[in-house]
């Protein structure tokens, strides 16, 4: 059972947050009449609703807003105990995914910027990556559109935001069939956050484009997987990791069936200076009663060091780019029962007894 204070507490939050959603929700059909308030209708005593019949009458039946719920309050919170007990169903280290869910967990994705020019000119710069591992070259591309006149060469450069000092640079040369300009600089730095700043000559003036990346400490390899097993009603797929130091990592990744993205998994553990296994698991609540074809896959393998100690830096790496492919074993014994969780069960009966009390 809940303490009596917090189940007070989850009261009034619930209560203030969800009334408060209705009511500006699409779905709350309270509305004021204006007719009172019109000149000419001083002191006529009308009530709401009270239209002239003509106006009354020339509203079709099946647009005229509905009276709203004795009780709203009631209403939206039996909808989100509903929501939540569907969402406590899964554990939360396997979890469904859409394809528009797979895509926003893309852990190392750069999304070029772009700087706009005059008379409708455009400065872009585009990364393959937003985080490098120290050593890695770190390929610069950029584009310059426009009536402008461009120079013919641009220089980019990383800077440390502390002190705004150099790091390193390079000058970026155009391609003369793509139009493109790019060149590399060298990532042998101090991990941590950089600006990279490219910087352009139009129309006889600087321009500068900042944007930001990170430096990565290498933290190991992946050296791939594992035989998958069924085991409590999961899919076992042990993963393979040689870190360079020891310590805590959480690892990610994104289960597929060919283009079709079916959970994120994710797990913790700590790893010495040794291959080791961690082991992601799938439950049976995202793979009971499906048909997959053939071979299943691995894909967008991020793991982190986890900080030591407080103020320490989280560290990242990522498993290689096309995934890992395996066949998994016969997964007719999964399924579809809720994972057991009693704190999110307990939750989610007290959100239905809040309910039921309205």
């Amino acid at each position: 059972m809940l303490p009596k204070a917090l189940a007070i507490s989850l009261l009034v939050a619930a209560c203030t947050v969800i009334g408060t959603g209705y009511l500006l929700s699409e779905e709350n059909r309270f509305a004021f009449s204006w007719e009172s308030m019109a000149p000419g209708n001083k002191g006529q005593n009308k009530t709401p609703g009270s239209a002239p019949a003509t106006l009354a009458s020339a509203t079709p039946a099946a647009s005229r807003t509905q009276p709203p719920s004795d009780n709203p309050v009631g209403f939206m919170l039996a909808k989100v105990a509903n929501e939540y007990a569907q969402s406590v169903r899964y554990p939360s280290w396997s979890v469904p995914l859409t394809e528009a869910q797979a895509k926003g967990y893309r852990g190392n994705h750069y999304e070029p910027v772009v700087l706009p020019l005059e008379n409708s000119g455009q400065f872009t710069v585009t990364l393959e990556k937003f985080r490098f591992t120290r050593g890695e070259d770190i390929l610069v591309v950029a584009s310059l559109q426009g009536p402008q006149v461009m120079g013919p060469l641009l220089q980019a450069s990383l800077e440390r935001p502390e002190s705004r000092d150099s790091a390193t640079s390079t000058n970026l040369e155009q391609d003369t069939q793509t139009g493109y300009y790019q060149g590399s600089l060298n990532s042998d730095q101090q991990p941590g956050d950089y600006r990279l700043v490219v910087e352009a000559t139009v129309d006889g003036k600087p321009v500068r484009h900042v944007s930001s990346l990170t430096i990565e400490p290498y933290l190991g390899d992946f050296e791939g997987l594992d035989d998958t097993y069924v085991s409590n009603n999961n899919l076992v797929i042990p993963v393979t990791f040689s870190p360079q130091d020891s310590g805590f990592f959480a690892l990610s990744a994104q289960l597929y069936n060919g283009q079709q993205p079916i959970a994120q998994l994710q797990a913790e553990k700590r790893l010495d200076r040794t291959s080791d296994t961690i082991l992601l698991r799938a439950h049976g609540t995202v793979l009971a009663n499906k048909s997959f074809d053939a071979k299943l896959q691995l894909r967008n393998l991020q793991i982190r060091q986890l900080p030591a100690k407080p103020g320490d830096r989280t560290h990242y790496a990522y498993g290689p780019s096309e995934g890992f492919d395996f066949e998994p074993p016969d997964l007719d014994d999964l399924q579809d029962t809720p994972a057991a969780n009693p704190e999110s069960e307990q939750r989610a009966a007290l959100l239905k007894q809040l309910a039921d009390k309205f």
